[in-house]
């Protein structure tokens, strides 16, 4: 039977710290960060860095909704991030680290509102989500020096004070879906 693969579109603050957890959940195929949501074609890292382009930094997840669906897909996304601050996360601050949903249909869209009401009612956050939910119109990937960052560069500053606790953490939260969890 042929493996039939979904996309997700998502920017939670830096794209390096997606890209690492993403890469470890039971149905991902393939993790890619990129930019998207703005208005300037084939931006660049420092011009999206400027903020004057539009863009969030963002990952295109491609994964099996047979073994994750959407909805999961979001859960992890809203436990790696802080979903409640505008335009910020953590040091990292500027409309590139937006909390951001790039739906590629509407059934996403309808199931992105659907979990950001249900976590909502379920009160996790003192402040109210302010993650944008918007249809992907245009995605570009990132340089190539982006792509796998954290496998690659574990040591450097920014992965260990950074990405590596975000992903301890998803490790613990989301035990059940990683890879070759057996969920």
């Amino acid at each position: 039977m042929e493996r039939v693969l979904e996309t997700a579109t998502l920017g939670g603050g830096c794209f390096w710290c997606l890209e690492a957890v993403y890469q470890e959940v039971e149905g991902v195929a393939q993790v890619v960060s990129g930019y998207a949501g703005g208005q300037v074609p084939n931006p660049t890292y420092r011009q999206v860095c400027s903020g004057a382009t539009g863009h969030a930094e963002v990952v295109q997840v491609s994964f099996d909704p047979r073994v994750i669906p959407y909805a999961d897909v979001l859960r992890i996304f809203f436990g790696i991030h802080d979903p409640t601050t505008r335009d910020r996360q953590g040091a990292d601050v500027g409309t590139q680290y937006r909390s951001i949903i790039l739906t590629h249909s509407h059934e996403q869209e309808r199931t992105a509102r659907e979990v950001m009401e249900e976590l909502a009612r379920e009160g996790i956050w003192e402040d109210p989500l302010v993650t944008q939910v918007e249809p992907l119109e245009t995605f570009f990937p990132a340089e190539d020096y982006h792509q796998n960052y954290y496998r690659t560069n574990p040591r450097q500053p920014y992965c260990q004070v950074v990405v590596a606790p975000k992903v301890s953490s998803f490790r613990r939260s989301f035990a059940h879906r990683l890879r070759g969890s057996g969920s």
